[in-house]
């Protein structure tokens, strides 16, 4: 699993014109997710981002977490994560799975994401067309990888 973790202001997720997730102050999330990706992957990842600090605490320093801050999370899944673009100038999603290995793994995801948070993420829908937006805070953004944990 890849991840791009954003701290934001606030984000939202619209779906065919409609407002489908919205959060104020904590992280926007985009999960790409692959064929070899398991329960372990879905553990280790969703404890990371919600203990990983990086909100100010009162001397500016970024020593708190999404729990600390009770922020909350929008999880948005994103395929585009696991783009190859080492051929020409089109990129191959070829390593991304398709949605019968993906969806099951991305639901098992939102669930561990909201046990490990302590109460409900927000989401986009899987597979659809939408449109994110955001106030990136900081800005802050980190990328995780479950197989290349640096």
């Amino acid at each position: 699993m890849r991840a791009v973790i954003q701290r934001v202001s606030r984000a939202s997720v619209e779906i065919e014109g409609h407002i489908n997730g919205s959060i104020e102050q904590g992280l926007l999330v985009l999960l790409g997710i692959e064929d070899s990706d398991n329960q372990e992957d879905i553990e280790w990842l969703s404890k990371k981002i919600v203990q990983m600090r990086i909100f100010n605490d009162q001397a500016g320093l970024m020593n708190k977490s999404v729990l600390d801050i009770d922020g909350n999370i929008l999880l948005i899944s994103q395929f585009t994560l696991f783009g190859q673009t080492k051929k020409g100038n089109r990129p191959s999603f070829i390593r991304a799975s398709k949605p019968d290995i993906a969806i099951p793994l991305y639901e098992s995801f939102c669930k561990e994401l909201s046990l490990s948070l302590g109460k409900e993420i927000k989401t986009g829908i899987f597979g659809t067309d939408m449109q994110v937006s955001l106030i990136n805070d900081g800005p802050v953004t980190i990328c995780l990888d479950t197989k290349n944990k640096e």
